[in-house]
C-alpha cells in the first residue's frame, strides 16, 4: 500500500476542494486511487467517492482498533487519507484520534495544505512548529492555498525555503468552487446541483496548482500486518437499510464488515415510499428527515411496512423517524412513526457533539460501542427503557441514551465500531 495525508493547521484551510481535485485529476489521468477520510465524518466520503471511482472509508483512530484501521486502509492502489480539522486536533483530553495518530498507526507521510491568506513569511513559523511538534509525525510536502497574487506566493515561498521541506504547489484565491452548505455543513454529494462539473472544476485547479506527480512520488508503500481485531457482528443476519437522502448515514466499513461475515443486506427508500422488505431487522441511519418531514409522514406504504417489521433499528435521524412526533425548523409538528414514546424539535436548536462509549441495555447490541454523536435536534420528551448507558471521551458519565420497546430500538448515537 502505497498513502499519504492530506492534513492542516486547523478546519476551514482548503482540505475537502483541495483532495476531492487531486482525486479526480487522478482519476482523470487514469491512475487508480483510493480515498478514506479521518474521523467520523457522513458527508465527505461520499463527494470522495464521487471524485474517484471508489468506496471511501472513515479511519478513525479514537473508535477503532488500529489493526481494524491497517486492515480498512490495505489494498493495491494509492490511499489519500483526507484530515479532519488540525492535524493533531482529537477527543479531549489528550487529543486521541488526531489525524496525527493515523499517520503513526499507518506509518505515512502528511501534506500540509496551508491557508495562507492572511499571512506571509509568518507562514514558515506556523510551517515550523508542525514539521517539529512531534518527530513521529513527518510532514513530507506543503501545499498552499488561498494565495492572494504571485508576489504574495513568492514571498511565502521564500520564508519556507530554509525549512527544506518542498512546496508542492499554491492554489490562489477561487471564486464560484464552494459547495453550498446547511446546518450540519456540506449539502450530501446526492443533493449537489451539479456534481461532476464541481468535481472537474476542482481537478483543474489541483492540476494547474499541485505537482501532483511529486505528491504521488511523496506516498510511502508500507505493508499493514494481518488484523487481529475483532470485528462489530451484524445485530441480525437479514437486514433492510433505508438509503436515501434522508437516511444516508450508514458508514461503509460497516456494511462491508457484515456483509464479510455474511449478513444479507438490502436497501430500500423511505423518501420513494418503498416499503422495508423482508428482513430480520430493519435499519434507519441518520440523515436529514427533518428536511422531508412533511412528506415521511405521508408515505403510508413506508410507515406501514415499518410498523410490521419484526424489529427496528434507529440512528439519529432514524431514531427520531421512530417517534412519536418531530417538529421541523418551522415549528411544524409532524406524526412520525409511533413506535417510541419520542417528540424531538429543530425549532430550538441545540449542539449535541463528541464521541460516546456505549454500554447497551438491551436491544439487539451485545457488546459495549464506541460511537459519535453530532446533531442539533432538542428532546421535548422520552419515555420508555434507555438503551445504552453512556460516558464521553473523558469518561464522564452522560444521561442514559436512547429508547428501547420490545424490538424496537434506537439512539443519537452513530455506532462506529466495536469496543
Amino acid at each position: 500500500m502505497a498513502g499519504l495525508i492530506l492534513s492542516a493547521p486547523g478546519s476551514a484551510s482548503g482540505k475537502t476542494t483541495l483532495t476531492l481535485g487531486i482525486l479526480r485529476a487522478l482519476k482523470n489521468r487514469g491512475i487508480p486511487v483510493r480515498s478514506a477520510k479521518s474521523g467520523p465524518d457522513y458527508i465527505d466520503p461520499r463527494f470522495h467517492a464521487a471524485a474517484c471511482g471508489a468506496e471511501c472509508f472513515n479511519l478513525d483512530a479514537w473508535a477503532m482498533h488500529p489493526d481494524h484501521i491497517r486492515a480498512l486502509a490495505a489494498g493495491p492502489d494509492p490511499l489519500i487519507i483526507e484530515g479532519a480539522m488540525g492535524l493533531f486536533d482529537g477527543a479531549p483530553p489528550d487529543g486521541k484520534g488526531a489525524t496525527a495518530d493515523l499517520a503513526r498507526i499507518l506509518n505515512l507521510p502528511v501534506i500540509l495544505i496551508l491557508d495562507v491568506s492572511h499571512q506571509a513569511q509568518s507562514v514558515a513559523a506556523v510551517a515550523k512548529g508542525f514539521a517539529t511538534l512531534d518527530p513521529s509525525v513527518t510532514i513530507k510536502g506543503i501545499i498552499l492555498n488561498k494565495v492572494g497574487s504571485p508576489r504574495h506566493e513568492r514571498m511565502v515561498r521564500l520564508a519556507l525555503a530554509p525549512l527544506g521541506i518542498p512546496v508542492l504547489g499554491a492554489v490562489h484565491r477561487q471564486n464560484g468552487l464552494q459547495t453550498p452548505s446547511r446546518h450540519l455543513g456540506l449539502i450530501q454529494a446526492a443533493e449537489h446541483p451539479d456534481l461532476e462539473t464541481f468535481l472537474d472544476q476542482a481537478a483543474d485547479i489541483a492540476a494547474d496548482s499541485v505537482d501532483i506527480d511529486q505528491l504521488i512520488g511523496l506516498a510511502e508503500n508500507q505493508t499493514p500486518p494481518q488484523a487481529t481485531s475483532t470485528p462489530l457482528p451484524p445485530p441480525a443476519q437479514r437486514l433492510a437499510i433505508a438509503s436515501d437522502t434522508a437516511f444516508a448515514f450508514a458508514y461503509p466499513h460497516l456494511l462491508q464488515s457484515w456483509h464479510g461475515q455474511g449478513a444479507e443486506i438490502e436497501t430500500f427508500s423511505p423518501l420513494a415510499d418503498h416499503p422495508p422488505p423482508q428482513a430480520d431487522m430493519v435499519i434507519l441511519p441518520g440523515g436529514y428527515p427533518e428536511l422531508h418531514a412533511g412528506q415521511l409522514a405521508a408515505n403510508t406504504r413506508f410507515l406501514d411496512g415499518l410498523r410490521n417489521a419484526k424489529a427496528v433499528y434507529g440512528e439519529c435521524g432514524g431514531y427520531m423517524m421512530l417517534g412519536d412526533g418531530l417538529v421541523d425548523a418551522s415549528g411544524t409538528r409532524h406524526q412520525m412513526a409511533g413506535l417510541l414514546r419520542l417528540e424531538t424539535s429543530f425549532a430550538s436548536r441545540k449542539l449535541h457533539l463528541g464521541y460516546r462509549n456505549l454500554t447497551p441495555q438491551g436491544g439487539p447490541w451485545a457488546w459495549d460501542l464506541k460511537a459519535h454523536e453530532f446533531h442539533y435536534a432538542t428532546t421535548l420528551s422520552a419515555k420508555g427503557d434507555p438503551l445504552f448507558h453512556a460516558t464521553d471521551a473523558e469518561g464522564t458519565v452522560l444521561n442514559p441514551m436512547g429508547l428501547r420497546s420490545g424490538t424496537i430500538s434506537g439512539s443519537f448515537a452513530h455506532i462506529i465500531d466495536r469496543a
